[in-house]
């Protein structure tokens, strides 16, 4: 007894209260900040998902961590799960209340034609008395998206907008500033081919317009306007494609056919079970787990050690002497991603036509005179696990030749070779959007594999390391078959790198040799 109220008081206690606390201080913020006054534009998915995820694993890792120290953990793997436990009990309430917080704040505003907008204070939700909905002159996209953990399953899209006039009179005007979205879409196996990717396409948009054409746009209870989400970026994609009316900031609603006051569902009581059976879940994990001896003790020493604890975490991402230049480039491919990430272009995979904005290689762009995307699409990424996977090569092949070549000749290289990389991608690809460090990174390898093959290393690494570098960019290579991979910037880079390497390697090897002599 004396033990649990011991974890009760140490461990317990302060999770409950930072859970509380989160919850309630994020849920205010968003309400405060983006909702109330609109201070920001952020994209609703940044605000509703990433952050009430990745903040509470700050939390939790700066102050419960050095608290959960004081429990007998048999391994580090159910230590891991305690810390990812705590976020998911933290994390989950705040998503749904997010949702709740959307559609419980949301004033509805009586209208009786569409043109009396701009006359109110702008609302999330509107109802309308008379209105046309022009079904003939509509704006359509089709699109698609990879989903699931690994871009297993194929999401094909199609938004359709049509304006929503006062009388079908004003379809003979080419102005119209208000839309109606509707969304459909179907998933299929993304392990298809292209070809049979655009059959099921092909069917799946028969089947759309079938659906169009019988579904009486006319009947709804009232309209909700779409927040800043990717549906959003889509409808106004949608509404370009249109050839009769005029670009004119249009103002994007979706239809609801159930009561107003059914919007909100059953999320409050969601909130409420989630949080609950979270703190429940955590409490029996706490009850189940022995204390360690003299937790005080050991709490006091977590607290001290707190910020070394999170130096070490982020050591490899701080320039030092000898390693200088590669975590400063991981640092700046980070810093682009999270700016990307905060914009609200995704997390896991980003656009097309974003990565073009932010600078994309892309071959009728650079033939334009755009040549600068030849070194700007070194520094982009298509979503989280490309950018990991990169970083992580990266890092590995800068702890060997960073040391070796020297800060500026590093980076040349880097650079030098990302560049050809980028110029075999748009040589062999008419009209392909590509983007990453891939190209610069097989350009190192490549270089490393010609400094290993002309014994620049000592006998013994020799051979380890062209035995590595060879292992790298084989595998990568071969996955390049069978993904959603630029294998021409790859190659691209790998030659370069190698040719480099093969000039450098007799001046290397006489300045190590001279080195190792004094």
């Amino acid at each position: 007894m004396k033990d649990l109220l011991e974890k009760i008081k140490l461990i317990y206690l302060p999770f409950l209260i930072i859970a509380i606390s989160f919850i309630s201080i994020y849920t205010f913020l968003h309400w405060f900040l983006f909702i109330k006054f609109e201070l920001f534009p952020a994209k609703e998915m940044f605000l509703k998902f990433w952050l009430p995820c990745g903040i509470p694993c700050i939390l939790v890792y700066l102050f419960l961590s050095p608290r959960l120290k004081n429990l007998k953990f048999k391994n580090d793997n159910k230590s891991f799960f305690f810390h990812l436990m705590a976020v998911v009990v933290i994390a989950i309430p705040t998503m749904i209340a997010q949702e709740y917080l959307i559609t419980a704040t949301g004033k509805l505003t009586p209208l009786e034609t569409i043109s009396e907008i701009p006359k109110h204070e702008k609302t999330k939700y509107y109802t309308l008395q008379k209105f046309y909905i022009d079904k003939k002159n509509i704006g359509v996209l089709n699109t698609g998206e990879a989903t699931g953990k690994n871009n297993e399953r194929f999401n094909m899209l199609i938004y359709v907008a049509m304006p929503i006039l006062k009388t079908a009179k004003e379809t003979s005007k080419h102005e119209c500033k208000y839309w109606l979205g509707k969304r459909y879409s179907e998933e299929i196996s993304n392990s298809l081919s292209n070809g049979e990717k655009q059959i099921r396409f092909k069917d799946f948009a028969a089947r759309t317009e079938k659906e169009f054409n019988n579904t009486d746009f006319n009947q709804f209870t009232y309209l909700e306007l779409v927040g800043n989400t990717e549906d959003h970026d889509n409808f106004n994609s949608a509404i370009e494609q249109n050839t009769h009316y005029d670009l004119n900031k249009p103002f994007l609603l979706i239809a609801h056919d159930e009561p107003f006051k059914n919007r909100n569902g059953k999320k409050l009581e969601w909130v409420l079970g989630a949080l609950g059976i979270g703190l429940l879940f955590w409490f029996i994990l706490i009850f189940f787990t022995k204390l360690q001896p003299q937790s005080v003790r050991n709490l006091r020493i977590g607290k001290k050690s707190k910020l070394d604890s999170l130096k070490d975490t982020f050591d490899f991402l701080m320039p030092r002497e000898d390693f200088y230049i590669t975590p400063i480039l991981i640092n700046l491919n980070l810093f682009i991603f999270i700016l990307m990430v905060c914009t609200g272009f995704g997390l896991f995979t980003f656009k097309g036509k974003d990565l073009l904005d932010w600078g994309a290689n892309f071959r009728p762009f650079v033939e334009d005179g755009q040549w600068w995307r030849l070194l700007t699409s070194v520094f982009l990424h298509g979503g989280i696990m490309h950018l990991v996977s990169n970083m992580f090569g990266l890092y590995i092949v800068g702890l060997f030749l960073e040391p070796l070549l020297g800060k500026a000749k590093y980076l040349i290289i880097y650079l030098v070779t990302g560049i050809f990389a980028s110029l075999a991608s748009i040589w062999w690809h008419d009209a392909t959007v590509s983007v990453g460090a891939s190209g610069a990174i097989f350009g190192l390898y490549g270089l490393f594999i010609a400094l290993s093959f002309r014994k620049v290393f000592s006998p013994l690494l020799n051979k380890a390391y062209l035995v590595f570098g060879a292992i790298f960019v084989g595998y990568n290579l071969l996955m390049g078959l069978f993904g959603n991979i630029d294998n021409a910037a790859h190659i691209g880079g790998l030659i370069s790198g190698f040719v480099i390497g093969c000039i450098i390697a007799s001046h290397l090897r006489e300045q190590k040799d001279f080195d190792d002599q004094f």
